[in-house]
This record gives C-alpha cells, structure tokens and sequence, in this order.
C-alpha cells in the first residue's frame, strides 16, 4: 500500500473480504485523527447482509465501522481481511 493515501480516494469503492470475496458494503467515509492524519475507520454506506450479519462496530450515529488496521489494499476495490474485522 502507498505510504500516503488520500481517504477521498477510497471514498465510493466496494469493499471485499480478502478471505471470502464477500462483499461488505461501500466505502462511505473514513475517520482519522486530524493532528496525525492516521486513519482509523472506514465507515461502511449500502451494508450488504455480509456486513450486517458481521455484527461490525458502530459510531455514534450507527453507521458500521471497519477498522483501518483491516485494510490490506486499496484499488479498483478495498480488500480486508475479515479475520480482523470480527
């Protein structure tokens, strides 16, 4: 993965288990500490039954959460690793 990746960029790709190929939603923002830029979350738009059937974190306004640490690289897709999700 890029050393620096823009969080606009993901912003709109499907995301995809890199264990299964199930897909898990879209990416509809990510959250990140403003002092350091590192990116914590990615926050899942249009959950499939997958995502819901995960039972994923959530914020407080219950959109599901995927954390970053998941994230195993990003393309035409966002590819996780759904060991490290659940």
């Amino acid at each position: 993965m890029r050393d620096k990746l823009r969080a606009k960029e993901m912003v709109g790709k499907v995301i995809v288990s890199e264990d299964t190929g199930r897909k898990f939603g879209v990416v509809g923002d990510v959250n990140f500490i403003t002092e350091s830029g590192e990116l914590m979350n990615i926050i899942v738009s249009e959950p499939t039954r997958q995502a819901l059937d995960l039972k994923l974190a959530e914020d407080d306004k219950g959109r599901m959460l995927i954390p970053f640490s998941a994230v195993r690289s990003v393309g035409d897709f966002i590819i996780v690793a759904e060991k490290d999700i659940v």
